[in-house]
């Protein structure tokens, strides 16, 4: 059974290059807290928050933050492979450079993020708030963006390939240079009111 810890705060502590596995966090608080290059495998957040907490250069497998609130992170270099971070919110946080490979990020909230650059590969997304995110130069390949609120959202030269685009409004977004395949083109036509004759 998974190491549980309820309702905790944690402030200023040195978690540097910590191994958390499969610990289970339910409400605490992480204030101040230094992740940089820590690995968690199995862990489990629920309901937590963190507040300037740096996640530098750390390594996130099969681990999940479901319903967590985090506010000015730095996630500069941090890695998440399968993991689940549905109903998370991020505000003020630096999230970039960023990668994200697989795993379920759907009703996260992300408005107004800067994004540019970031990998986000294999992920599903439905319904997450994206609103005036800047995703220019971005790699978004096979994402499930079901659903997704996408107003004014900056895609100038990112790589959308494969990903679910249904819920883009071609003209509320910034898209040139951004790529797409036959089949996205065939959606966004659509979208514009183009029949496909």
């Amino acid at each position: 059974m998974p190491e549980l810890t309820e309702d905790v705060t944690f402030r200023d502590e040195d978690w540097y290059g910590e191994e958390l596995t499969d610990r289970h966090f339910v409400g605490c608080e992480f204030f101040g807290v230094d992740l940089t290059e820590a690995v968690s495998r199995g862990a489990v957040f629920t309901g937590c928050t963190f507040g300037n907490v740096a996640f530098n250069a750390s390594r996130h497998v099969d681990s999940a933050f479901t319903r967590c609130v985090f506010r000015r992170c730095n996630f500069f270099e941090a890695e998440f492979t399968g993991c689940k971070l549905v109903g998370s919110t991020f505000s003020e946080c630096d999230l970039r450079p960023l990668t994200v490979d697989g795993g379920d990020w759907s009703f996260a909230a992300l408005p107004g993020a800067d994004l540019r650059g970031v990998r986000l590969t294999g992920v599903r997304m439905r319904e997450v708030d994206l609103t005036r995110a800047n995703l220019t130069g971005a790699t978004v390949t096979g994402v499930d963006l079901s659903g997704a609120q996408l107003t004014n959202v900056r895609l100038g030269g990112a790589d959308l390939r494969g990903s679910d685009l249904t819920a883009l409004d071609p003209m509320v977004v910034e898209r040139a240079g951004a790529i797409i395949d036959v089949e996205q083109a065939v959606v966004v036509a659509q979208l514009l009111g183009f029949r496909i004759g």
